[in-house]
Parts: C-alpha cells; sequence; structure tokens
C-alpha cells in the first residue's frame, strides 16, 4: 500500500507574498472569486542567479486584488515569461496583462492557446448556445438553463484579452529554466492539451489541474466532443505519473504541495470508480438523464450556475465512460439522452448502496 499524502507546508503565501517550496521555486497564492477561492502560481529562477528574474508558472485570473497582489511579487523580482499550463480564465486570464505590465511572453501549448482563441470569441461550438443545447438534450430544465445563459460569455470576462503570440509548448520537450531542466507532460481530460513541468534533478512536478490532493480535477464533456470520453483520457493520464518517483514534490494548482504521488492517483482511481457504481446503482434498469442524475452524483443539490456547469459536463462524462465500457446504454429519443444500466450490471447493482463520494 503507498504511504498517505505528506504537506510540507501547513499554510500557503498571503496574496504576494512569496514561499520558497525548492531550490529556485517559489510558491504565490492568488484569490478566485468561486468556492475553489485559491489557485496556486509558481515562480521559478530563470537564470543563473535570482537576479536574472523568475518565470512564472500560470498567470491567476483577471482581478484587480490579483493584480496588485502581483505588482508586490514583481516589486523585487523580474519576469521573464508566463509559462501556462491551460487556458481555464485561473491560469491564463492575465498573461496579456503581464505582457503588457513586464514584457513577459506567452508561453504555452497549441491545443490550449487555440481552445482560449475559440472559447473567448465563441466560435463554432466553444460557444454558450451550443453549451446550453447540450445540456438540455441531457435533461436540464429551462429555470437552470436560463440561470447559465444569464452568466453570458464569463471567460471573456475572465480573461479579457489573450496575448497575440505565443512560444509553442510541445511534448515531452525539455525546457532550460535558470540552472535546471523542466520536461512537459501533457496531460488529457481536464483540458485539450493540458502541459505539466517535471524536473528530475529538484524531484518536482508542478501538476497543474491533473493532480490535486484534495479534491477531484472536474473532467467534463464539451458540446465540440458530446459524445467524447475524456474520463478516460484523464484516468489513462494520471496513471502515465506513475513513472514518476513516489516522493516526488507535487505542487498542485489548488490545495497545498504534496508527496505521495501514486497514493494520490489510487485515491482518485478509487474515486471515480465509486462515482460509476453511484450512477449504475442510481439508473438500475430505469432510464436516466444526466440532469436527473446529478443529485445521486454529487449527494447534493446543484443551484448555483457556476457549479452546474462543471456538475452537468461531469455527469456527462462519466455516462459516456460507462457507455464505452458496456456498462450502460445511451437512449436518444424525443430530444432527451438517457442512460440505463446494461443488462448484465443491472443484476449485480440491484442490492448497491447509493453512497455520497468525498474526495480526500
Amino acid at each position: 500500500m503507498n504511504a498517505p499524502l505528506a504537506y510540507p507546508h501547513e499554510t500557503p503565501p498571503a496574496p504576494g507574498a512569496a514561499v520558497s517550496v525548492a531550490p529556485g521555486v517559489e510558491w504565490l497564492c492568488m484569490p478566485l472569486p468561486f468556492a475553489l477561492n485559491h489557485i496556486n502560481l509558481w515562480l521559478l529562477e530563470d537564470g543563473v542567479s535570482s537576479d536574472e528574474g523568475y518565470a512564472a508558472v500560470d498567470t491567476g485570473i483577471a482581478l484587480d486584488a490579483v493584480k496588485e497582489a502581483w505588482k508586490s511579487a514583481l516589486a523585487t523580482r523580474r519576469l521573464t515569461r508566463s509559462i501556462v499550463t491551460h487556458f481555464h480564465p485561473d491560469h491564463l486570464g492575465l498573461a496579456a496583462w503581464l505582457e503588457q505590465e513586464t514584457g513577459a511572453q506567452l508561453w504555452m501549448s497549441q491545443g490550449e492557446y487555440l481552445t482560449a482563441q475559440l472559447v473567448a470569441e465563441q466560435i463554432g461550438n466553444y460557444s454558450v448556445p451550443a453549451m446550453l443545447a447540450l445540456f438540455r438534450r441531457h435533461g436540464l430544465n429551462e429555470a437552470a438553463l436560463g440561470a447559465l445563459a444569464a452568466r453570458g460569455n464569463a471567460y471573456r470576462r475572465n480573461v479579457p484579452a489573450i496575448p497575440t503570440t505565443y512560444h509553442r509548448l510541445f511534448a515531452n520537450q525539455i525546457l532550460p529554466i535558470g540552472k535546471h531542466q523542466w520536461r512537459t507532460i501533457v496531460g488529457y481530460g481536464h483540458a485539450p492539451e493540458h502541459m505539466s513541468l517535471y524536473c528530475a534533478e529538484l524531484g518536482v512536478l508542478i501538476s497543474g489541474d491533473m493532480l490535486l490532493p484534495r479534491i477531484s480535477t472536474n473532467v467534463s464533456v464539451m458540446a465540440t466532443d458530446p459524445l467524447g470520453d475524456p474520463l478516460h483520457l484523464f484516468l489513462d493520464s494520471i496513471d502515465a505519473l506513475r513513472a514518476l518517483p513516489a516522493d516526488t514534490l507535487v505542487l498542485p494548482s489548488h490545495g497545498r504541495p504534496f508527496r505521495g504521488l501514486h497514493a494520490r492517483v489510487d485515491q482518485l482511481q478509487a474515486h471515480h470508480a465509486e462515482r460509476c457504481d453511484v450512477l449504475l446503482a442510481a439508473c438500475g434498469s430505469d432510464a436516466k438523464s444526466a440532469a436527473e442524475l446529478l443529485g445521486a452524483l454529487f449527494g447534493r443539490e446543484i443551484t448555483d450556475p457556476h457549479q452546474t456547469l462543471f456538475a452537468m459536463g461531469e455527469a456527462i462524462a462519466h455516462l459516456n465512460y460507462l457507455q464505452n465500457t458496456g456498462k450502460m446504454q445511451r437512449i436518444d429519443e424525443h430530444d432527451i439522452t438517457r442512460y440505463r444500466a446494461s443488462v448484465a450490471t443491472t443484476a449485480s447493482t440491484t442490492n448497491a448502496t447509493v453512497v455520497t463520494i468525498v474526495t480526500n
């Protein structure tokens, strides 16, 4: 059995303050206006000494409070570049502002950069109307759909500008940053081409959102790929991280730095297996939509539009995964998609107990 997770730091730094977590690696913590109320950013010494500057990993969301925190952090530091793990607003939101303020250019994978452009401009099915149509198809009621529609293009508000040029990152690319070599590791399921960074010499993985210590990364089906299986992609991606040493220091985007990489992968795999069992038990032989299964999957009523967005995407992801493994059947009729347990699965889940899943 893998050892439990260990946390070298008891508390996160205050906004704008930096804490050293490894040689040449500093931890910044910035506020978020959501239930998940913070994001971790990382500063990497980018030169033979700290006098030559720092590369930032992720930028924070476009809020005045985050800008002020950045100004405090940069009062005694020069920023050389911004390396962004993926396109989500809390990671990319201030890349353009930082470039304007400091000259630090954006480094990012092409899949993430292009997706950011598509979502910001609401092109094709990377749009609010397409998302609403997907959720309506999966049974979400008109009141909840109206609340989501009222949010408008929330992405553009949180990412008001995107740098017009970028340095493209590739899978397994070696990035010399300061005295150390960092290797990019692509992960799928949470975002199109999420880039984590690993330094073997330091024994450090900057995991972004691919590996979090206390919550499970959101894994959602998108309107552009409604039959996709992002949960399968995510589980494969975190399983591949087992190739790294078990005592690797993991620097996540949310929560505290931790050791226990292999144990956390075990926990996440078990968590998603339990979620799938919950869905199978909740359905039995009855056909139900993703919206009808939210309460069973999350153990509570989902009413907040921001949470509804993630909950619906994740419910569909788990149902698609179960369909692809042959445990669920998809039924499309009367403009509604529903799922029911397959005949072989129903017999084994008839007496199952629905449980609330809590991640560690």
